[in-house]
């Protein structure tokens, strides 16, 4: 079987690490993966942005280069969530993409719910010497259900105590472009999400969007916390978030 791994822009330009850890959890179930090289956004921007004409034309492309293969792995929900239930939606009136797009999104898995539900191998258990707090993204808990597979596979970590916050399952106000547009909005929505982080008491906030991770982390080091990590879920399976 030969899996494709779409690493996402932001894990790209961002957290390569991030790629490099999904990349080493894919291999370890004994597939074929394959980094496609010309892969680039998926749309998901230009969708939420309401250019249609755009996102239409990233997803052409995105299909062109993800269709040969087996399965396609995301370590994001959002960009997921794009391929799975935007795409066939894009092309739900068109005879020839329609029912390529459809073939994709049925074969494009989130990284935790592949290796939760799809995978189900038994890989080397990771170590983490601390305690995190998961932060639950929209597009993976709403678009695709995800909820249980993060939270199963922390389990497995050795040393890792999971401390859950409260109100897990609220935004953190980045929302891709929402964050730009509706900056005070945003920022009140994150300030939220960083008090039930900082109750929490957790050495790690862990997640499976880096745009999330990315706007959390930014408003807890303005609000001067230095010490709590961000993290990544796919640095903490892979072990390269060791506590």
């Amino acid at each position: 079987m030969r899996l494709a791994l779409y690493v996402t822009c932001l894990v790209d330009l961002m957290r390569p690490s991030v790629g490099f850890a999904a990349l080493r959890l894919l291999e370890a179930t004994g597939v074929e993966v394959v980094v496609p090289a010309g892969q680039t956004c998926c749309g998901q921007p230009a969708w939420s942005a309401g250019d249609r004409p755009l996102a239409v034309d990233l997803a052409r492309k995105a299909i062109l280069e993800l269709e040969a293969y087996d399965v396609v792995v995301i370590p994001s929900g959002s960009c997921t969530d794009q391929i799975r239930n935007v795409y066939p939606e894009l092309f739900a009136d068109d005879a020839h993409w329609g029912p390529r797009a459809r073939a994709l999104a049925g074969r494009t898995f989130e990284l935790t719910s592949y290796l939760a539900d799809v995978a189900k191998v038994e890989m080397a258990t990771p170590e983490f010497d601390g305690s995190v707090t998961y932060h639950d993204s929209c597009k993976g808990l709403r678009g695709l259900g995800i909820q249980r597979q993060p939270r199963e596979l922390l389990a497995k970590v050795r040393g890792l105590t999971l401390k859950e916050m409260a109100d897990c399952e609220e935004c953190c106000g980045f929302g891709g472009a929402f964050s730009v547009k509706f900056g005070e909005v945003s920022t009140r929505i994150v300030d939220r999400k960083c008090d039930s982080i900082s109750a929490a008491g957790a050495d790690a906030v862990v997640g499976g969007d880096l745009g999330c991770l990315l706007n959390i982390e930014g408003r807890l080091r303005r609000r001067g916390d230095e010490t709590t990590r961000v993290l990544h879920i796919a640095e903490v399976l892979a072990g390269g978030g060791e506590g």
